[in-house]
């Protein structure tokens, strides 16, 4: 029957499917073999900039497929991906810290596959899901944004340099940070405290960190923004999106907690259920490639490669103490840290854009 209207009908269907593939995950069948996939629905994690520019360079490698992309945060997106699980409505979810994708797959919403660039990770151990469910993209490291012009207008203030300083009570009112409810940055600056301190001592010190903050963001890259612009002193934020701000010319200056700071490995998955799944398979090959890793700065992203090959434009950002990161412990308490921090700490009502 599919052939038939095909041959006879050919340009009303091809209307339909056109009509169809506009918005993420239309009602249209699943393209595992046969004839390829001309869209793929993306699901964006890391700023816009980064993700449009992605998607132009996909869309020159392969010129057949348009790629449609929604940018959400990581919290954002692992809860939409948890509401639309009987009716996928994205292809690939491409960054963001791998403890969003490690819960992910704990619920069941990601596609395994083996890509065959899977060999160019530098660290398969750290970088790759042993059921090859997620794959890692990128790496950075957490650390301290402060704006130079409170510190010329404060003498005798110096950028913090320990999760400590962040409780000085010059700081209070002066903080900016993500709320991990939506974001993988701050999720990440949690679970670095609970590692460091224990869970006990973790949560006193976030408890007592809040006193200091002014607000809290949607974004885990916002802060950065905001600090550069003077609305508050320091920011806590991966240190390539402090690295973007500098380079954009706001007067800030990078700071790294000297008992070790949590890092990031940015993950890639495919979904499980995906409409374009052939789609899928090339953006997640593609993405594996040293050329297309090296392209980040090209749009203001910073992040270090994960494949070989593939040179890191600011080496220095992993050169810094980094803690023994346990990315499965963090995976496995997502959803019960995120909801402590929410009802012991902070809520997660009016979040700042």
């Amino acid at each position: 029957m599919q052939r038939f209207i095909v041959r006879i009908s050919g340009m009303v269907l091809v209307i339909l499917l056109l009509v169809a593939c506009t918005q993420p995950g239309a009602d249209a069948p699943a393209t595992t073999g046969g004839t390829a996939s001309t869209e793929l629905n993306l699901l964006c994690t890391p700023q816009v900039e980064w993700c449009e520019g992605m998607k132009a360079e996909f869309e020159q490698a392969h010129p057949e497929i348009t790629v449609n992309f929604v940018r959400l945060s990581s919290g954002e997106a692992l809860t939409r991906l948890r509401n639309e699980r009987d009716n996928p409505q994205f292809d690939i979810w491409w960054g963001g810290p791998i403890d969003s994708f490690i819960a992910a797959k704990q619920d069941g919403l990601l596609e395994p596959y083996d890509s065959p660039n899977l060999g160019n990770l530098t660290n398969p151990d750290l970088m790759k899901d042993p059921d090859n469910a997620w794959a890692g993209v990128y790496v950075g490291s957490l650390g301290f944004a402060t704006n130079t012009n409170f510190l010329a207008e404060n003498p005798g203030m110096e950028p913090p340099r320990s999760w400590d300083d962040l409780l000085k009570p010059e700081w209070r009112g002066q903080i900016l940070m993500a709320h991990p409810s939506s974001s993988g940055t701050a999720y990440t600056t949690v679970c670095t405290v609970m590692q460091l301190r224990g869970e006990d001592e973790g949560w006193n010190y976030m408890r007592q960190f809040n006193q200091n903050v002014l607000q809290y963001t949607k974004s885990g890259s916002a802060p950065a923004r905001f600090v550069g612009a003077g609305e508050a002193a320091v920011g806590i934020v991966f240190s390539h999106d402090i690295v973007a701000q500098i380079e954009a010319g706001l007067p800030l200056t990078l700071s790294f907690p000297e008992e070790g700071t949590g890092y990031e490995v940015g993950g890639m998955a495919i979904i499980k259920g995906a409409r374009n799944l052939d789609a899928a398979q090339k953006w997640f090959d593609w993405a594996l490639e040293p050329a297309t890793q090296e392209l980040g700065p090209k749009y203001a992203a910073y992040q270090a490669p994960t494949v070989k090959g593939a040179s890191p434009a600011r080496p220095e950002l992993l050169e810094v103490n980094l803690i023994d990161y346990d990315f499965d412990y963090c995976g496995d308490n997502r959803t019960a840290f995120v909801d402590r921090f929410t009802n012991e700490v902070a809520s997660a009502e009016s979040l700042r854009e």
